[in-house]
């Protein structure tokens, strides 16, 4: 039997970039201060969103022409280059710093939960890889997207970037996100494509993840909701990620 604590999985619905960014925040305080489960949070972006890195400068984004450069943007918590959220899912995966997924080190998570993306797109008979190359980019350099930069744990289908995490690590949890891609309306984020149908292939994506990271893990999930205190939290937080203070920090 399987006696560790269960990861709650909480399936939302595409919301704008500041709710989903709120929300990701929102429990990572709370996971950290125990009063929240260990929690996987799939979700989905009303519109097409460019999420800039904790130390990207808001002057490259608005150097980006149009069409990407007209879309909102949003700060992230994580680091890493600028993620053109359109057609993917994304994933946020929090825990608190004890949990026994992180005894193997940060970029363990990562495996992790790429392992899981593998499996997920394996289901589909589409057949990605990582990467197996790490580049020189950095917390504040590099390509403007984050899909044009590489690292070993990235995953590709044939040479486009498909899946990428990162993290954002307190004194008592660590929030890891990433996105996992679909398709591309936009040219200028070069990514891989599957070419699936991407309504039906999201449907099965959130199903098909929690089944792999629950096998992955060794890991009970449980689909869960969110509390009215998780709810509050977030909601006070939307403020902060809408605000020009916070997205042009840098």
């Amino acid at each position: 039997m399987n006696d560790r604590p269960a990861i709650r999985v909480l399936n939302d619905s595409p919301l704008d970039g500041a709710t989903n960014m709120a929300r990701d925040e929102a429990l990572m305080t709370l996971v950290g201060r125990g009063t929240s489960p260990p929690t996987l949070r799939l979700y989905q972006w009303q519109v097409p969103t460019i999420s800039l890195g904790y130390f990207q400068r808001y002057a490259d984004y608005e150097r980006l022409p149009a069409p990407a450069g007209e879309l909102p943007v949003v700060r992230r918590q994580t680091g890493g280059g600028a993620i053109l959220h359109d057609l993917e899912l994304t994933y946020s995966l929090t825990l608190p710093m004890e949990h026994a997924l992180l005894a193997g080190g940060p970029h363990r998570l990562y495996e992790i939960a790429h392992d899981a993306v593998i499996a997920c797109f394996q289901s589909l008979d589409i057949r990605p890889e990582y990467s197996g190359f790490t580049d020189d980019s950095g917390a504040a350099k590099g390509p403007f997207f984050c899909f044009e930069r590489r690292h070993k744990l990235d995953v590709l289908l044939e040479d486009g970037k498909i899946a990428g995490s990162a993290q954002r690590r307190t004194q008592e949890a660590v929030l890891q996100h990433g996105s996992i891609i679909v398709d591309s309306r936009f040219a200028q984020q070069a990514v891989g494509q599957t070419h699936l149908p991407y309504q039906e292939t999201i449907k099965q994506l959130r199903e098909l993840f929690v089944q792999h990271l629950g096998q992955q893990t060794n890991q009970m999930l449980d689909r869960g909701t969110w509390t009215d205190g998780e709810r509050q939290a977030a909601q006070e937080l939307i403020a902060k990620y809408a605000s020009d203070e916070w997205t042009r920090r840098t």
